[in-house]
């Protein structure tokens, strides 16, 4: 014999259903497409690692960085200086870990300048169109068509007296290495975010907001932007890395910081004059640049592949 339910309890039934099922978003979608990346997540968990380490490592390894032992000049990897040590006796892990917190910080300064700049000029450039379009899609392929490294170069020896005579040696070259780094990186972004508000801003939800009298800055920012994102972060991700070889790039020619801030670049610089008897002295810090680019440029790939939409579960 059959037996009914009553329709409320159906209801109910229906109901609690709905509540346990997982509400889909573009982000979760996002996160689970990236977490099937494995080189992504191998990048991701190298790259929180090393900033875990490098800001928290000091804490526990408290060996000074500029202290002098000249018992273990130019040593081996051993117990007392799991690195080795350089020239004069300085532990290269205690120095590995404060130039990292430098090297990490440049890249992320630079990526924010360079993102910023790039997203508001590509932005602008996109959305009104016209003169204001070619004028500044010209001075985007006029800053791609400066040498970057040769203006590195330049702007270093003509301001550095004078930013340093006014921030300090240490943080007037941070300034002037994570400004010049950013403001000649940002051509990518513009160009990304361009042609993502030229395609966006042909969607209805743009009509409707002209139609409704919002403000173009609104529209741009407020409606337009949010669905950019995604080209932006990898640009972001990507950019950090570049930003991090441009640093260890003057480090190396011995323009960038003081040569008493040990930059993973400048420990490069100071490395290679003993590659010959000490290799572990430029080869461990030019492992931590290229661990670092590299898995940075993992995140990029992932974070490229999850935020399609074309490729959406």
């Amino acid at each position: 014999m059959a037996t009914t339910v009553p329709i409320s309890d159906a209801i109910n039934a229906l109901a609690e259903a709905n509540n346990s099922k997982v509400t889909r978003t573009l982000w979760g979608d996002a996160w689970r497409r990236f977490r099937k990346h494995k080189l992504a997540m191998m990048g991701l968990f190298i790259i929180v690692f090393l900033i875990i380490t490098v800001l928290v490592g000091p804490t526990f390894w408290t060996v000074d960085r500029d202290a002098l032992d000249f018992a273990y000049t130019m040593s081996n990897p051993i117990p007392e200086h799991p690195f080795g040590s350089d020239e004069l006796g300085r532990d290269l892990l205690a120095r590995a870990l404060y130039g990292g917190r430098i090297s990490l910080a440049v890249g992320v300064t630079a990526m924010l300048i360079a993102v910023s700049l790039g997203s508001i000029i590509g932005a602008v450039s996109g959305y009104l169109g016209g003169y204001v379009d070619e004028v500044l899609s010209f001075i985007t392929n006029l800053f791609l068509s400066l040498p970057t490294l040769p203006l590195l170069l330049l702007t270093v020896y003509l301001f550095r007296d004078s930013v340093t005579a006014v921030l300090g040696l240490e943080l007037g070259m941070f300034a002037i290495v994570v400004t010049m780094v950013g403001v000649l990186a940002w051509m990518q972004t513009a160009r990304v975010v361009r042609a993502s508000f030229i395609s966006l801003k042909q969607k209805e939800f743009v009509e409707a907001a002209i139609c409704l009298g919002v403000k173009q800055t609104d529209i741009m920012f407020r409606h337009i932007l949010p669905n950019a994102l995604s080209p932006i972060i990898v640009a972001a991700t990507l950019e950090i890395g570049s930003a991090i070889l441009s640093e260890s790039t003057l480090s190396f020619l011995g323009i960038g910081f003081p040569p008493d801030t040990p930059t993973w670049g400048r420990l490069v610089t100071d490395g290679s004059q003993y590659l010959q008897i000490a290799p572990h002295l430029p080869m461990i810090p030019a492992a931590l640049i290229f661990i670092t680019v590299l898995s940075i440029n993992f995140m990029g790939d992932g974070l490229r592949d999850a935020l399609d939409p074309r490729s959406r579960l």
